[in-house]
């Protein structure tokens, strides 16, 4: 994050452009960091003495850090440390920025502390961000006194982190009684705390689409219902694992199914979080025991599935069942892939089954939290039906009640999403041993 922020602020000061910036953060993603940079960073050693070392290595086959000792620039406890950094993103984009001359050596340190002047951060702050500490990041920009707001925005960033992109900043929090919206796509719990938490699309949806598209690992070229079926698995992934987190005890949490709303107003007392993937902009929106109203009416989202199919002797026939349309193709796609046959796709659990009466499934894999007819309820009719149904069940973490219960009525067992195609094949290979 600190990249985007500092490189935001060089274009503020007219040291890059907009494009020269989007142009070093693309590089920075596959870009592998060199021991001299960190060091020039860290302020060991001088672009002369680095410059000095890469030559030497042209005529002897030697490592950087080794000659660097060698000739008394660095110690053996520093070359140790920098080889900790050369993962860090914040090297990346120095070094990018050294090779192209956007910047040099000598103006770092100058550019470095005007910004972090003009942020008002601290020597602490400045190095919680270098390292994206994203623990260390929220607050200095999502700080909340309402409980669970700072810890749901760095639980979003994490998971951001470890599955959609690294390229991503947040600006700073901002609380709201009403936002006029193109489009908010999120989720609801309920029980002992009622939580929404959703992506909203203000102007434009072209930070939805940045966000849906690296989620989904697909171009999506306009904000659809397979774009909002996408954001909505993202904003269930991360709103199911903080409800795992705070579910103890007696305290009870569980999770509504999605909502999709556009072009209309949010009112209640509520936060808003800007969020800027690949320099797009959208915002996080969290609400904590509040009273809100998302919109009056609902979109609907097209849940287009496949078409049933006929499946050759001999192959394993399998029935998806999701209210998610991405999800059923990433389902479709590792299974079909490892040799099974789809032979029919539901969207709800009433569907469910009445297409297994119908097909006969050797193996279903059931959602839990669905429209109409959920999961357990559609599992435990199955299994009245046939008792010796196999079903796994694919689930968001924070139901842990809900697998129990499945595990308890017959289901053999349960796949987490994201969904790990390893772990899927895994639980299937078990299943037919």
């Amino acid at each position: 994050m600190f990249s985007q922020l500092f490189g935001e602020y060089l274009v503020s000061e007219e040291v890059l452009t907009p494009e020269q910036l989007r142009e070093v953060l693309d590089e920075q993603a596959t870009a592998k960091v060199r021991l001299g940079t960190i060091a020039i960073a860290n302020g060991y050693m001088t672009q002369n003495e680095t410059e000095e070392v890469n030559h030497l290595q042209t005529q002897y086959d030697r490592r950087f850090g080794d000659i660097a000792v060698e000739r008394g620039y660095l110690s053996e406890r520093e070359v140790d440390e920098l080889l900790e950094q050369q993962g860090c993103a914040f090297m990346k984009f120095l070094q990018i920025m050294f090779e192209k001359k956007y910047i040099t050596a000598s103006e770092l340190d100058e550019y470095l502390d005007s910004f972090q002047t003009s942020k008002g951060f601290s020597k602490s702050e400045m190095e919680a961000l270098k390292e994206d500490d994203i623990d260390g990041i929220v607050p200095l920009f999502a700080f909340s006194a309402k409980p669970y707001v700072t810890d749901i925005v760095a639980l979003i960033l994490r998971n951001l982190t470890r599955f959609v992109t690294q390229d991503y900043y947040i600006g700073s929090i901002k609380r709201v009684t009403e936002i006029r919206y193109q489009s908010i796509i999120g989720q609801k719990t309920y029980g002992s705390h009622v939580i929404y938490t959703a992506f909203v699309a203000g102007e434009n949806e072209d930070g939805l689409l940045a966000l849906a598209s690296d989620f989904s690992k697909e171009e999506l070229l306009q904000a659809d219902s397979y774009t909002y079926d996408t954001l909505s698995e993202l904003v269930n992934m991360c709103l199911g694992l903080f409800v795992t987190a705070i579910s103890k005890g007696e305290l009870f949490v569980d999770i509504e199914p999605p909502f999709v709303y556009e072009n209309q107003t949010l009112t209640g007392d509520g936060y808003i979080v800007p969020l800027y993937v690949h320099g797009k902009e959208t915002e996080i929106f969290i609400a904590v025991d509040s009273d809100v109203q998302i919109g009056v009416k609902p979109t609907s989202i097209d849940i287009q599935k496949c078409a049933d199919s006929e499946v050759a002797d001999g192959v394993k026939k399998v029935m998806i069942v999701d209210d998610s349309a991405f999800i059923r193709k990433t389902l479709r796609n590792i299974l079909e892939e490892a040799g099974y046959g789809i032979v029919c796709e539901a969207v709800n659990g009433e569907e469910a089954v009445q297409l297994y009466k119908e097909y006969k499934p050797d193996i279903v894999t059931m959602d839990i939290t669905m429209p109409v007819m959920d999961g357990v309820t559609a599992l435990e009719k199955i299994k009245a039906y046939d008792n010796t149904a196999d079903v796994i069940m694919v689930t968001s973490a924070g139901q842990q009640k809900k697998v129990i219960q499945a595990l308890k009525l017959g289901a053999y067992e349960f796949c987490m999403k994201p969904l790990d195609k390893d772990e899927l094949l895994k639980v299937f290979k078990e299943l037919n041993a």
